[in-house]
């Protein structure tokens, strides 16, 4: 007895003394990249659209959502923190003025062809949602009627194809998701992506199937400087192996229920077109209450919630977030809203 106190108490003693404070901290990984490959040493500056959620909203302060998760990821691959920016609608500007590393969340379809694209790591277009996978593909002469958020592309390119009085606008794509809830109307028309948070976002949570696009499917790729080949192999190495590896999986998962593939599902008409609507749906306006509350880890996955906007829709997503590097990868809000962690 007398040994066997004598061995726990040294064993005791050797574990306080590797965890020093009593903490216990990771090895930390070296760095793969460093300036002038990347603008800050240590840091990989990553900027996003914040007014774009389920990609990247605010909640709590801090910048979070897909985007932030995947970001997350690809610096702590490249054994860098993360700073995320907001750079608004104009990727462009901000890459080309060195106020960012890469950016997230751009769609190829409108890509500008100043800054080199990856391939893409999220799917995007206009889908047709229903309740369930048997709802069949609308046809313009089956009197299909559908909700879209009022002067979005989605609202555009239903009128297109099957005529004004098959549209019912909504006010929020979550009012529209609502109708096809309560019956009002048969499908939903919306991005992909976007919808598919909205509907997830209900209280409650709502089941919904995409039977079809009304757009050939395009993807969200992330953008790096053209004369940067350097970072544009390290970091699109490692948003390559995020997507082979089922990480980029999970991410989706925890933000809408459900991993997304597009490929495959019928193309009605081409409402492709750069014509009628604004810039695409949105899940809620944050300014006026209508986002969908997320209820969710931030990139790190330490139990920090936040919203997207001050709505009333619910999103639980559970507890697989994504890392950041040095396992503090929250998305924290810095020093010019940078979210410096």
């Amino acid at each position: 007895m007398a040994a066997l106190g004598a061995a726990l108490a040294c064993m005791t003693l050797m574990l306080a003394g590797c965890s020093g404070s009593g903490s216990y901290q990771p090895e930390l990984k070296s760095a793969e990249v460093a300036p002038p490959v990347i603008g800050e040493e240590g840091t990989l500056r990553v900027g996003v659209n914040t007014e774009n959620p389920p990609l990247a909203g605010m909640g709590s302060g801090k910048i979070i959502g897909i985007d932030v998760d995947i970001a997350s990821a690809i610096a702590d691959q490249l054994g860098l923190k993360i700073s995320i920016v907001d750079v608004g609608s104009d990727p462009a500007a901000a890459i080309a003025d060195g106020k960012v590393d890469v950016v997230m969340g751009i769609d190829a379809a409108n890509a500008d062809s100043s800054y080199w694209v990856s391939p893409s790591y999220l799917p995007t277009g206009i889908a047709v949602f229903a309740l369930n996978a048997d709802a069949g593909i609308p046809t313009a002469d089956s009197d299909a009627t559908f909700a879209a958020q009022v002067s979005s592309k989605s609202a555009w390119a239903v009128s297109n194809e099957f005529g004004e009085s098959a549209l019912t606008p909504t006010d929020t794509l979550k009012d529209a998701f609502v109708a096809l809830r309560d019956g009002t109307v048969k499908y939903v028309a919306a991005d992909a992506i976007i919808g598919l948070y909205a509907a997830h976002g209900l209280d409650g949570g709502l089941d919904v199937s995409i039977v079809s696009m009304l757009m050939k499917p395009s993807g969200y790729c992330m953008a790096v400087a053209t004369d940067n080949a350097d970072l544009q192999k390290a970091a699109g190495d490692v948003l390559a192996s995020l997507a082979g590896n089922g990480t980029i999986d999970v991410i989706e998962r925890k933000w809408l229920g459900t991993s997304v593939a597009l490929d495959s599902l019928p193309v009605i008409g081409d409402s492709s077109s750069s014509e009628g609507g604004d810039d695409g749906d949105s899940s809620g306006n944050s300014s006026d209450g209508d986002g969908a509350t997320a209820d969710e880890d931030a990139s790190d996955g330490t139990g920090d919630e936040g919203d997207t906007g001050s709505g009333d829709g619910t999103e639980d997503t559970g507890d697989d977030g994504t890392s950041g590097a040095d396992g503090e990868g929250d998305g924290t809000s810095g020093d010019e809203g940078d979210g410096t962690e």
